[in-house]
């Protein structure tokens, strides 16, 4: 407990750094906000356009998806403010050498890379992510399924940290290849997949999503548990997922590290 009590406080010291120096550029908090705001605009209108031509595709309707491109935002909203500056920076502190910094501090390595910088900013993309959610779940032909809100509690979490994990395992590859650009692009590519419902794929790509690399976790799965109410069974499944990808994640990145070679040395 007393570790966890450390990292805890760690993360909170972390945050009001962050905090601080977000508020030095106001401005930019401004201009995070609407740049995201135009990125939900054009994910939101592709399928708006679509279902001006037909009522459902693979079994989503246009209430439906808009629920689904909810929870896929609020993921993406949670992970901008967590995770995406550390990682996006990844390999930019190993060709520099800031990571020996980090190995030598009493503290988990992987804990403070992924954790070091909040951007705050985002937070406002969240409140209107929130407010969206809540929209497009009222506007639901059944109702707004209140018994199945308090899954999100769960899911939602689990998406992020399966996010994280694949995410973190295309960082950390630069200890072996130093420059690891090509494979964060592919990274983008792959997570792209995860922005459409995993229904729209033939079989094969989805047996794929939901498994070798799965990005259908990200929001097909947490939409269809609260949407579609398909069993309290796929809410294990993805806390099981979730456990999988993040101690997956901790065991590469101890075995890249055997590739790292110190600045100093």
């Amino acid at each position: 407990m007393g570790l966890v009590r450390r990292h805890l406080h760690l993360a909170h010291s972390l945050l009001r750094a962050s905090f601080m120096a977000d508020l030095e550029y106001r401005a930019n908090l401004a201009v995070k906000i609407v740049t995201d705001i135009i990125w939900y605009a054009a994910m939101l209108s592709v399928f708006e356009v679509l279902f001006r031509h037909t009522s459902t595709i693979s079994g989503w309707t246009i209430d439906t998806t808009r629920v689904f491109m909810g929870i896929l935002f609020l993921v993406d909203a949670l992970w901008m403010i967590l995770f995406s500056e550390n990682l996006d920076r990844f390999s930019e502190k190993i060709r520099r050498g800031d990571l020996d910094m980090y190995l030598t501090k009493p503290v988990n390595a992987q804990f403070m890379l992924s954790l070091q910088k909040w951007m705050v900013a985002y937070v406002g993309n969240l409140l209107i992510v929130l407010g969206w959610l809540a929209w497009s779940l009222s506007r639901l032909p059944d109702g707004v399924p209140w018994e199945r809100l308090p899954l999100l509690l769960v899911v939602v979490p689990c998406a992020l940290l399966i996010t994280y994990s694949i995410r973190f395992v295309f960082a950390t590859s630069a200890l072996i290849f130093t420059r690891a650009d090509a494979l964060n692009y592919i990274w983008y590519q792959i997570y792209r997949l995860g922005t459409r419902p995993d229904a729209i794929y033939p079989p094969a790509v989805r047996i794929v999503l939901l498994t070798i690399l799965p990005v259908g976790f990200v929001a097909s799965v947490p939409a269809r548990v609260v949407v579609q109410g398909e069993g309290i069974w796929l809410v294990g499944v993805m806390i099981a997922f979730a456990s999988a990808a993040v101690w997956l994640s901790t065991r590469f990145w101890k075995y890249a590290l055997r590739f790292y070679t110190s600045a100093s040395s």
